[in-house]
């Protein structure tokens, strides 16, 4: 095992004396503890809202004279321009960068902000990036240099993170002597007041300016302790120097490959493993060696805007990258501008008006989304299966892998196993999905079914505050879609009578927990049906239905089942009952209701055993609780797959375990594309559907 840096004190003598391959095979082997085979990137936008600097650095070709610009700023129809361009180019990113405070030194800068009723430089930074939001989307990142502290907390309201290079702590480097803002002090002091604002933060050091090993390890070490204090440095950037013409530093040798893999590996070694370490690909020959090093981010990389800062260097074809990182056992995945870590606490992290975008954009690990369909589009979701059912390369080793292939010598997953499958990226996602339609295709075949059914959903009205719902209505709804109702015994019974003569088979029943409802309205719902029809198949009520109609009549869950049972309820939906971790259910639902507390998931299908019929049971996982959700299902599967019910349905004519079920089968009225209806019993579920279904009437 890898011990972690912050379990760990090296001596900084030891380290410098360390050879460099020793070295990168100690942080290749920290890395790979910590962030396994993934290698993050930022599709991203450069927005070089104005190149004026007050400072001049000997190695910048990036700060600009006035006379060879065609104006201070960036106008703000220009910015938004290019953040539209990278939003339709599949980008998540807008990065600012900019001289700092060129008003202190070009009459010009001052006169353009003043004209434009801007006091300050950050001022109209804030500007725009609330302008790069609002029409666009993007989240803003905002790299403005050593700030003040006001300064930092104004750019946190339209911004999800910030940053700046700390590059030396040395003092005396001739290439900052002409630079005030990189005078370690003033930079050390920004990098303080972003940890006490909570800003997610980006900072790094230079390679090859005049430093020394010793020098590039008090700077990590100063970054580590600011980071131990604050949470907050969520990247270090480790960058190569390389000499451009025009500059003081046009003759200096560029760094040395080897010196920078030993920064690359020291920095990950002594940074806490918290903290990712980035080495942009574009300026250097062979980013796979830096990853191999120690690096997990590679940065940000545009589809649409060059690299300003080192416009001589292109952005590298991200097809040929990702071949190149999966050839060396590694697999590249988009992020966003503020890390997963950072994504996954927002009301610490980002400011109020940030929290929504940034999850909108966030896939359930905190990453990039792969793509922007999401349900209840019209657009088609991206085919995961390919149709051609062509042999595809194999999958590369890994922790997916090994998963699959425990599975396939029968091994059960666990909790490790199971959220190895959730983080699966590109080519492991595909394996996934391949290997889980030969499983469907080895077990049911290629028929899929699906049942003709109409919803009722008798009433709106509910004393439960679930924040993702818009169907319910209570007092503090009402200003919601729709008007509170509750639909008669007669009406349901004539919306039954309906459904049956436009051919539906099967009704489902599910409306909000009524403040005056008990127990004994859910039977006389399913008595008004059975009185409208003989035959249709009953689905109905939720979970927490069932169990607040048990508790109110004061009468155990499992004689309360029966009791729906014997009145003619013959299977449960798994809907409103998805999210089987209490603290998830805690911030969502907002009415202490609990997974223990909201049983009867796995009562049903013990129930159903009795009755000798099949009931396995089955979550609808999703986000970053995905593992608990699945593995809080499974204790209701095991029981029942204990006393004596199928794990899954064997007839030819079904595809899944869909419900729990206390009927002598649910083929009455299903259909299939190759046969008429269901010919054997067959498992059911406490799940939501997962096959096709219409709607009738």
């Amino acid at each position: 095992m890898i011990p972690t840096a912050d379990a760990i004190a090296f001596d900084d003598d030891e380290l410098c004396r360390t050879p460099v391959d020793e070295l990168v095979a100690l942080g290749g082997a920290r890395r790979r503890a910590r962030f396994g085979r993934r290698v993050t990137y930022s599709p991203k936008v450069f927005v070089a809202l104005t190149m004026l600097c007050r400072d001049s650095c000997g190695y910048c070709t990036f700060a600009k004279q006035p006379a060879r610009l065609a104006a201070p700023f960036l106008r703000p129809e220009e910015v938004v321009a290019i953040a539209m361009a990278g939003r339709d180019a599949g980008c998540h990113e807008a990065l600012f960068t900019l001289g700092e405070a060129p008003e202190d030194r070009y009459p010009n800068a001052r006169a353009w902000l003043e004209e434009h009723r801007y006091g300050s430089t950050v001022e109209y930074l804030a500007a725009a990036a609330a302008a790069v939001y609002e029409e666009s989307g993007l989240l803003v990142h905002c790299n403005a240099g050593a700030l003040a502290e006001e300064d930092l907390a104004a750019l946190r309201a339209v911004s999800v993170s910030q940053g700046m290079m700390l590059e030396s702590l040395a003092a005396d480097l001739a290439c900052h002597r002409l630079a005030p803002d990189k005078a370690p002090a003033r930079r050390l002091a920004t990098l303080e007041a972003a940890g006490r604002l909570a800003i997610p933060f980006t900072t790094g050091v230079l390679v090859g300016i005049g430093e020394t090993r010793r020098d590039r390890l008090d700077a990590l070490r100063a970054i580590a302790d600011s980071h131990r204090r604050h949470g907050h440095v969520q990247e270090v950037l480790v960058q190569g120097f390389l000499p451009k013409p025009r500059t003081a530093m046009h003759a200096t040798l560029p760094c040395d490959p080897d010196e920078l893999r030993w920064t690359v590996a020291a920095a990950r070694i002594v940074l806490p493993d918290g903290i990712h370490v980035q080495s942009p690909p574009n300026l250097v020959d062979d980013p796979v060696a830096l990853v191999e090093a120690g690096a997990d981010d590679l940065g940000g990389i545009s589809p649409v805007t060059i690299d300003h800062v080192n416009p001589e260097r292109p952005w590298p074809a991200l097809d040929a990258l990702a071949r190149d990182l999966a050839a060396a056992g590694f697999e590249l995945a988009p992020r966003l501008a503020v890390h997963p870590e950072y994504v996954a606490d927002p009301e610490r992290w980002l400011a109020p008006a940030m929290r929504a975008a940034v999850l909108e954009h966030a896939d359930a690990e905190g990453l990039a989304r792969d793509s922007a369909w999401c349900a209840g589009v019209d657009d088609a979701p991206p085919p995961v299966v390919a149709t051609d059912r062509a042999p595809r390369a194999g999958l590369p080793p890994g922790p997916v892998a090994d998963v699959l292939a425990g599975i396939e010598l029968g091994d059960d997953p666990g909790v490790v196993e199971i959220t190895a499958l959730f983080s699966a990226r590109g080519a492991e996602v595909r394996a996934i999905a391949e290997y889980a339609d030969a499983r469907r295709a080895a077990t049911v075949g290629d028929v899929v079914t699906y049942v003709v059914n109409r919803n009722i959903n008798y009433t709106n009205i509910c004393t439960y505050k679930c924040r993702f719902c818009a169907f319910s209505k209570g007092p503090l709804s009402l200003n919601l879609r729709g008007k509170p109702y509750l639909l008669s015994l007669d009406e349901i019974a004539e919306r039954v009578a309906a459904a049956e003569r436009a051919g539906a088979t099967e009704v489902c029943l599910q409306g909000g927990i009524h403040p005056d409802f008990d127990g004994n309205y859910y039977l006389d719902v399913i008595r008004a049906v059975r009185a409208a029809s003989a035959q249709i198949h009953i689905h109905g009520f939720t979970a927490l239905e069932v169990t607040e109609g048990a508790r109110r009549l004061g009468e155990p869950l499992e004689t309360y089942l029966r009791r729906l049972y014997d009145a003619g309820l013959r299977t449960l939906p798994g809907t409103a009952a998805e999210i089987l971790d209490d603290e998830v259910r805690a911030v969502v639902t907002l009415s202490g209701q609990s997974t223990a507390r909201n049983g009867s998931r796995p009562t049903a299908p013990r129930i159903a055993s009795g009755c000798g019929r099949t009931s396995p049971s089955c979550s609808a996982p999703s986000s970053r609780r995905s593992t608990g959700r699945v593995t809080s299902s499974r204790p209701a599967t095991s029981s029942a797959r204990r006393a004596g019910s199928p794990s899954s349905c064997r007839c030819r004519s079904c595809t899944w375990p869909r419900r729990s079920t206390f009927s002598t089968g649910h083929g009455a009225g299903r259909r299939s594309a190759r046969s008429s209806s269901c010919t054997r019993s067959a498992g059911l579920s406490t799940t939501g559907r997962s096959t096709t279904s219409r709607r009738a009437g």
